[in-house]
């Protein structure tokens, strides 16, 4: 705590989601704001700040009541989703509280006309436009089936939730599940997708805030259900699912089912080992690498190429190198910037559609020998040799290994190529030390030392012959 400065507070609003569910799904109870109101012509959720003395659940009750005539009893109050919430205008943050409800008497109807001049039920999965941006946040979070969401608007934004505008909402996880349970909503998504669920167990990842678990059904089926954290990596994995993945064979997963509002998806399971970490036969990785030289050559060739657009290295790379500064080594930081300039230079290649994030971490050994790739979030068009970057630290020290890939892909990379996968190797590696140390990743922070030592040594040594 710092000492004598002044401790932070924030308004607290409370937000009601009536609920009532019907033979098409769940509806929530919107009212449209009017009058020389804050966010007035837009959709709302009955809602008010707390007064003095009052506590959260008296709150939302009277606001209820004041709003939309409805009684309701403490004892059928539950807790939603918590949202923190920045508006465009101001700089003060607030804290929104959002209950459910599902049993209460009387019939909704406006109460407050000089405030309100609509009020209806809409489906939770059609919601109307234009709604606030803020109470669109909140009930994504409760759609989703999670407890809380950041949602801090830049200034200037509109009070209105824009579709086609940038998501400022970050959906935040509960604490992991063990055993069956998950989220109600995406218990209710997964069962809709694939039948009765029997078993869950938590897979995630540690390094990434995506949530994946392994579900099993009462016949002994397997599928995996992800919910993405953030909705463009939803989208990105969706649009792979539903475009190119088909040209990988069954090397690669298949689509069950897709949740937009819920970021979620439901996918079939692979069978087979992850290489990760292990220490594998030369001939057996020496076969993993011509796999995955095959499986990007397949990925690559999936879909037409397209024109590149220009380079745009510079800015991202200097705030890496601004965020990972104080953990580099000497050299390092010149070596990248003299890589950027080259970058610029180098010819623009065509955009091919890639992984995004090759690497044995996203493969499975089968049994069979063959190798079956999964995790498309972070799939789009790029460079070639966008693919290859992360593969290139296994190949240090075993140019058998490099050529087992190449040999899989189908040809070998030009001289220009090359260069490219230098520059971008080594982009990688300062983004990786930068995120590693500031998200408790030592091995990606590793990776990326090792991987700026292994190409400073060289380009040393190519300098001196």
């Amino acid at each position: 705590m710092s000492g004598g400065a002044a401790r932070h507070t924030v308004p607290v609003d409370v937000h009601l989601i009536l609920r009532r569910d019907t033979g098409y799904g769940p509806e929530v109870l919107l009212s449209r704001r009017a009058g020389p109101v804050y966010a007035t012509g837009l959709w709302h959720l009955p809602s008010g700040h707390l007064d003095p003395g009052e506590t959260m659940v008296e709150g939302v009750i009277r606001e209820a009541r004041e709003e939309t005539g409805v009684l309701i009893d403490p004892e059928d109050v539950t807790a939603a989703v918590t949202v923190h919430h920045r508006p465009p205008v101001g700089a003060n943050s607030r804290i929104g509280v959002f209950f459910e409800v599902r049993r209460w008497s009387g019939r909704p109807r406006v109460r407050e006309p000089d405030r309100c001049d609509g009020m209806g039920w809409y489906p939770l999965d059609g919601l109307p436009e234009p709604m606030v941006a803020y109470c669109r946040a909140g009930l994504d979070a409760y759609r989703a089936g999670l407890p809380a969401a950041v949602h801090f608007q830049h200034p200037g934004e509109p009070v209105r939730h824009a579709p086609a505008g940038p998501d400022r909402t970050r959906l935040l996880p509960g604490p992991p599940t063990d055993g069956v349970e998950l989220p109600h909503r995406l218990q209710v998504f997964a069962e809709q997708a694939v039948g009765r669920i029997i078993g869950t167990t938590e897979v995630s990842r540690r390094r990434t805030r995506n949530r994946v678990w392994r579900i099993t059904g009462p016949d002994g089926g397997v599928w995996y259900l992800k919910r993405h954290c953030e909705a463009r990596f939803h989208d990105r994995e969706v649009a792979a699912y539903r475009t190119w993945v088909h040209a990988l064979g069954p090397g690669a997963p298949r689509l069950v089912a897709a949740d937009t509002a819920g970021r979620a998806v439901v996918i079939t399971a692979l069978a087979g080992r992850s290489p990760h970490g292990m220490l594998l036969d030369t001939a057996v990785e020496r076969r993993v690498q011509h796999a995955l030289g095959r499986l990007a050559s397949a990925l690559h060739r999936s879909t037409p190429e397209r024109p590149a657009g220009p380079p745009a290295a510079w800015g991202k790379v200097k705030r890496h190198l601004e965020e990972a500064g104080p953990h580099l080594a000497a050299g390092d930081e010149e070596l990248v910037l003299a890589l950027a300039r080259t970058y610029e230079d180098l010819p623009r290649p065509a955009a091919v559609l890639t992984h995004g994030d090759l690497q044995y971490r996203n493969v499975l050994l089968a049994d069979d020998g063959e190798l079956r790739l999964f995790d498309f979030e972070r799939s789009e068009y790029g460079t070639a040799t966008r693919d290859m970057v992360r593969l290139s630290d296994t190949w240090t020290g075993r140019p058998d290994l490099r050529a087992a890939f190449l040999d899989g892909y189908g040809r070998a990379l030009t001289p220009a190529e090359d260069l490219r996968l230098d520059c971008e190797t080594a982009f990688d590696a300062v983004s990786g030390i930068a995120y590693g140390q500031a998200h408790d990743d030592p091995e990606l922070a590793e990776r990326g030392r090792r991987t700026l030592l292994r190409l400073r040594l060289r380009l040393r040594a190519a300098e001196d012959t």
